[in-house]
């Protein structure tokens, strides 16, 4: 049954039924109309997208600097700016290299981050990472996204260091929700190869405060539920208690 859109949701109310879905969200930041259930397994282009060779070095940084500046200077002007005004002299530079740092997962493959921190562990119970801080962008308004992560899994003889776990949320790309927590499960499952895995992203959109429905305390929350925390009602139950604890 679908929910209807809430201001505010806990990863426990977006929990996945037994038979159910690997993907949910509640209030979609398109107008804050609610989602409707994503069906099926991972797609190959979601896990091809972790494959892929980033398209941005520090040397194209410099190069593309002074052009993403100049970009700048053309909104303020087109918004009905001054761009030669005293506050704003150096704003299209400012603007410039924070859009290049906000944009930094361009120049990162995180399935690497990931594989340089991997343990042989004989480990074999629950393993959360909660409450992790997170920013993105939104690639529809170009606005951020922030919020927590609660990343779960369960070893196969393998574990991950915390700070890649960390690092993974915070990737730096044009996104949105869903499928930043659809790709976060399956970069794990690809360096770990678990049991099974489960994301809970609880996000605040730039796009739904500032514009739109302009609503100051919604959030949405996605999850993604694959292998035994998808199939086992029980492991998934235990993953959402542990998070909300």
């Amino acid at each position: 049954m679908e929910r209807p859109t809430q201001q505010q949701a806990s990863p426990a109310g977006d929990a996945p039924s037994p038979a159910g879905d690997a993907t949910r969200a509640l209030n979609g930041h398109r107008d804050g109309a609610a989602r409707k259930p994503e069906v099926g397994a991972p797609s190959s282009a979601v896990v091809d997208g972790w494959r892929e060779e980033r398209t941005r070095s520090v040397e194209d940084n410099e190069m593309s600097l002074p052009s993403i500046a100049a970009a700048y200077t053309t909104i303020l002007r087109g918004l009905g700016e001054d761009p030669q005004r005293q506050g704003l002299l150096k704003t299209p530079w400012r603007a410039a290299t924070a859009m290049q740092f906000f944009t930094k997962g361009y120049q990162e493959k995180i399935i690497d981050v990931l594989n340089d921190a991997i343990f042989d562990e004989d480990h074999d119970e629950m393993v959360i990472v909660k409450d992790i801080d997170m920013f993105s962008m939104c690639e529809h308004h170009l606005v951020p996204i922030f919020g927590r992560v609660h990343i779960g899994y369960l070893p196969n003889k393998r574990v991950l260091g915390l700070n890649p776990a960390v690092a993974v949320t915070c990737v730096g790309l044009f996104s949105v929700q869903e499928r930043l927590t659809k790709q976060i499960a399956v970069a794990i499952t690809e360096a770990l190869q678990p049991a099974g895995v489960g994301v809970v992203i609880e996000a605040t959109h730039m796009c739904m405060v500032m514009r739109g429905v302009q609503k100051m305390n919604s959030k949405t929350v996605t999850s993604t539920m694959l292998g035994v925390f998808r199939e086992d009602p029980k492991t998934r139950d235990e993953f959402l208690t542990l998070i909300r604890s």
